[in-house]
């Protein structure tokens, strides 16, 4: 079952106007300079919190929770997390997902399940092998994109504001792709100490 690095049991900020928990997945493709989740980056790693105790916690907050955000690492990177959703569903709470967009064709399959998506961009898509170290991840991050904005599931597009976009126009130049392509830009509040 899914790989689950950590959890945190109660949050207002990670799925909008709902008081949720997040679910830490193990396991991304990428090696962002700015990254605040390291310790989730390897997929090989065992998870932390074994499945049936997440589900067991899960139940316990019935009534007291609206929602269930995966996070990350990269979610889509594990092939069990529509599994994971449907049961998360089951028991009747939203299901948010925030990625990066690494994995489009996984992306595809669980968005049907989703009620929310929170998607990072990283900069303007040509720019993206420099921030994550992997060769056509910017055609990835756009094909992801694309498949959130016509999937008709509520979404946010956002960004961390690392000093590489307040260079050269950057996030400017980042506001008019999103906003004339996808709609608007959530800037997220931290900013990364690297660049």
């Amino acid at each position: 079952m899914l790989k689950i690095g950590g959890l945190t049991p109660f949050t207002t900020i990670d799925y909008p106007d709902h008081l949720s928990a997040v679910l830490f997945c193990r396991g991304c493709p990428w090696r962002c300079g700015y990254c605040h989740n390291r310790s989730l980056l390897e997929a090989d790693a065992a998870g932390d919190i074994c499945w049936d105790k997440v589900l067991a916690f899960l139940e316990s907050r019935r009534g007291l929770l609206d929602a269930v955000v995966f996070s990350g690492g990269e979610p889509t990177l594990q092939t069990s997390l529509k599994q994971a959703v449907l049961a998360v569903r089951e028991m009747g709470f939203l299901v948010g997902l925030h990625t990066a967009g690494a994995f489009p064709l996984n992306l595809k399959e669980v968005l049907p399940s989703l009620d929310w998506v929170g998607m990072d961009i990283k900069a303007p898509f040509h720019e993206y092998e420099r921030i994550t170290g992997v060769p056509g991840s910017g055609d990835a991050a756009r094909e992801s994109a694309l498949l959130v904005r016509e999937s008709g599931v509520a979404h946010h597009f956002r960004t961390t504001l690392d000093p590489l976009l307040l260079k050269e126009g950057r996030i400017e130049s980042l506001r008019r792709m999103v906003g004339q392509e996808w709609g608007s830009l959530l800037i997220e509040q931290q900013i990364s100490p690297c660049s």
